[in-house]
């Protein structure tokens, strides 16, 4: 893994200097739109909604859209005037239970690696947090925006989660009308939580939906079924050597200008000399 950020930890008077880690990496199965005639890439164009015109980086700005639907277009020095935050410090504001954070909140999890000289602060802080199982409120500045997150012990090792702003949790607009429950039904329900009763281990849990789109590519790919297309970068296992790379491009390119490339030279040349060989002895006879 490689470290996305440097900074401390400070609680009270000491400082805990850490390195950040991304947690998590998704394995969500991806996949291209393509021509199902030749397997091109299907390129999308920036559009002006109004104009029609293709718009070029040069001349797209920021929009924020009102509730009324007027668009406010936001310059570069408008966004330099905004407050920015560039401080390397995770602050604990305070230690709380850790039954008071609602999950929910949660957002992106970070794993903290004690710097050499905050090897033993940095194990200070993580028994007390194991001890008191609590996690520590902090508030972090990360992309530039000011953040609240939470630490908190995963096998000996601290993690930061970061969360999400009270006003960014949805309240359900829906009521769940359940109607009149009898004691039977809860005694049963009851029975099947118990009879599924268990502790929890991730590992019994697989994404089969990524393990079969992975089969059925390899089964196309052992088959015969892969479409090679001019712009594929991955077009073998095999390591290609780069000076021959290069020469196939300068061929490939000077072919398609229509000028000759250097394995035809020498064959008018080899056909020249043939031709003034004979006609020398022809003027000799």
């Amino acid at each position: 893994m490689r470290a996305i950020w440097k900074g401390a930890v400070s609680f009270g008077l000491v400082s805990v200097p850490v390195k950040l880690y991304s947690a998590t990496e998704s394995h969500d199965v991806s996949f291209r739109q393509v021509h199902v005639a030749d397997g091109g890439r299907i390129r999308y164009q920036r559009i002006c909604a109004i104009d029609g015109e293709e718009v070029p980086y040069s001349d797209i700005a920021k929009g924020y859209e009102t509730e009324d639907g007027e668009m406010v277009i936001l310059t570069d020095d408008d966004l330099a005037e905004l407050p920015s935050v560039s401080s390397r410090e995770i602050t604990v504001e305070k230690f709380v239970p850790s039954s008071q954070i609602d999950p929910m909140l949660f957002e992106k999890s970070y794993y903290l690696e004690p710097e050499k000289t905050g090897a033993k602060p940095y194990a200070l802080l993580r028994q007390a947090l194991a001890d008191a199982d609590r996690m520590a409120v902090v508030t972090v500045a990360l992309r530039q925006r000011t953040s609240v997150a939470v630490l908190r012990v995963r096998d000996e090792v601290i993690v930061l989660q970061t969360m999400m702003w009270p006003d960014e949790i949805r309240t359900p607009d829906f009521t769940v009308e359940t109607g009149e429950v009898k004691e039977s039904e809860v005694k049963m329900a009851h029975m099947l939580v118990e009879t599924l009763a268990g502790d929890f281990d991730p590992e019994e849990f697989q994404d089969d939906y990524a393990a079969a789109v992975e089969s059925l590519v390899k089964t196309k790919v052992e088959g015969g079924e892969v479409t090679r297309t001019p712009t594929a970068t991955k077009s073998s296992g095999e390591v290609v050597d780069l000076l021959a790379a290069l020469q196939k491009s300068v061929a490939a390119a000077k072919e398609a200008r229509g000028e000759k490339t250097e394995d035809e030279q020498p064959k008018k040349t080899a056909k020249k000399s043939a031709a003034k060989k004979s006609a020398a002895k022809k003027k000799a006879s």
